[in-house]
């Protein structure tokens, strides 16, 4: 009898063990310390968390299908590398969906979510005026995240965030740009006014050329870190 009411408990602590496994995995990769083309060493990563092998290779497995980490036949796991081509098919899908997001979320607003996106728009002004990426990208996606949530379709999320996942690296990059996130701010200003006065068609137009501007900062960088 014992032994059945331990089976759940075990379980459940495993479920738990993976799951922190896999949200440390991912800090890791989208804060750099893992790099892309980078093998996830099981052994240490064990040995950092104080867990066994198993939990570790689980979560990086459940990671495999988010995109970040990909499984090579006989060489182990890897964090995933994208292609410039790959950022930019990404983005075109990001301007579809976000697009859709901001239409839906504009029939769903209040004024603690619309006072939510103002402070995070304040503190990107912020951010951008002391030149701080390290403080502006998350706020960044914060924003992109509220309003993704603000929609109210579960599906919408789970895509954007895969695809953002996937997408973080060459974002970061994009942005560094002088004037960047400046530029990126005062398109977040223009879609919070849209929400704010509750026109879905125009939130959705204005969520789309923000993304479509993020693709051509993107393809800006591209083209000057290309040898000259």
């Amino acid at each position: 009898m014992s032994d059945e009411l331990e089976r759940p408990r075990r379980k459940a602590r495993t479920e738990s063990s993976v799951a922190m496994v896999q949200m440390e995995i991912e800090r890791l990769i989208l804060a750099g310390d893992l790099a892309p083309g980078e093998r996830i060493n099981e052994s240490s990563l064990a040995e950092r968390l104080g867990l066994s092998r198993g939990p570790i290779r689980e979560a990086s497995r459940m990671l495999v299908r988010t995109g970040l980490v990909k499984a090579v036949l006989n060489r182990g796991l890897f964090v995933s590398e994208i292609s410039a081509k790959d950022a930019l098919d990404i983005y075109d899908i990001r301007i579809a969906l976000f697009g859709l997001a901001a239409r839906l979320a504009a029939q769903h607003m209040s004024n603690k979510r619309i006072s939510a996106l103002q402070e995070l728009v304040e503190r990107m002004d912020a951010a951008a005026e002391a030149d701080s990426i390290e403080d502006f990208y998350p706020l960044n996606r914060a924003f992109h995240d509220e309003i993704e949530a603000y929609a109210d379709n579960p599906r919408i999320v789970e895509l954007m965030q895969q695809l953002e996942r996937q997408l973080h690296l060459f974002r970061q990059k994009a942005l560094i740009r002088p004037g960047a996130m400046r530029a990126s701010n005062n398109e977040h200003r223009a879609l919070l006014q849209a929400l704010k006065n509750g026109d879905g068609a125009e939130a959705g137009h204005i969520a789309e050329r923000h993304v479509l501007a993020g693709r051509q900062r993107l393809l800006t960088s591209l083209a000057d870190a290309k040898p000259k």
